[in-house]
């Protein structure tokens, strides 16, 4: 028995240092990465420890503010000081350069307008205009308003590179291209919860942006798709907000913007 023991614990050990080291430890710092940010990084969490800490009046902003910025802090900083100091990567190798930028570039551009255009369809639904934006005050002021939406673009540059930079490039050396379906499983997982229409198109949309990250060869090309379609409800429904109008057709789009300049 004992002979049988050492067998299986030198094997242990050969297998042990056959593994990749920076995949290994890639998938489980990803982990407690999404740990970390599901047990402390809540409102519920701020409000329960730290909002004593400040006046009334900001502590609903503070605390989307520690939100996004433990998001951004736990899945962009972090990952990629990982990948920097221990693993010695570079910004290309961490999903952080240029990559195919001409590519990025007119995939944006085609896709800003369209953003805008389907997210003023839905801002139209009693339903989006209950949850956009989430920090109510911003919808009446324009100042709260960019504030949140900047504290926000930190959070999504956070939630994007987690898993299309961290995940998808740091484990591309072992997976090749089925890193894009490694990162696409957590990624609908935290969708759990959703409506299940949602969280069916997380499966789609996590392979196809993670494709497209895999092709531009950078995560940035994420980011202002994510950004663009929650920014532009978050715009619509605070003019409609602050009018009242919620058709979705030209005579309420003018009415809307003179009621806004007006």
């Amino acid at each position: 028995m004992t002979s049988q023991l050492r067998r299986e614990w030198r094997e242990f050990i050969a297998a042990v240092r056959r593994l990749d080291p920076q995949t290994a430890f890639v998938l489980v710092a990803a982990a407690l990465f999404a740990l970390i940010q599901a047990t402390f990084g809540g409102r519920h969490f701020f409000s329960a420890e730290f909002s004593h800490l400040f006046g009334r009046e900001f502590r609903e902003l503070a605390g989307w503010a520690w939100w996004f910025g433990l998001r951004g802090l736990t899945g962009f900083i972090l990952p990629a000081l990982c990948l920097r100091l221990i693993f010695k990567r570079s910004a290309a190798e961490m999903g952080l350069g240029l990559g195919d930028w001409k590519l990025a570039r007119t995939i944006v551009l085609v896709y800003l307008p369209l953003a805008f255009l389907g997210a003023w369809v839905l801002s139209g639904q009693a339903a989006f205009q209950v949850r956009y934006p989430p920090f109510r005050p911003a919808a009446f002021h324009w100042g709260l308003f960019f504030t949140f939406e900047a504290f926000s673009l930190f959070y999504w540059i956070g939630w994007e590179y987690l898993w299309r930079g961290f995940v998808l490039f740091g484990t591309a050396r072992t997976f090749g291209v089925y890193a894009i379906f490694i990162q696409m499983v957590p990624f609908a997982m935290l969708h759990y919860g959703k409506p299940l229409p949602e969280a069916i198109l997380s499966i789609a949309g996590g392979l196809a942006v993670g494709a497209l990250v895999w092709r531009c060869r950078a995560f940035w090309i994420a980011v202002p798709l994510h950004v663009t379609q929650i920014f532009a409800l978050d715009f619509w429904c605070a003019l409609r907000h602050r009018t009242g109008i919620s058709g979705i057709g030209p005579e309420d789009l003018i009415d809307l913007l003179r009621g806004w300049l007006g």
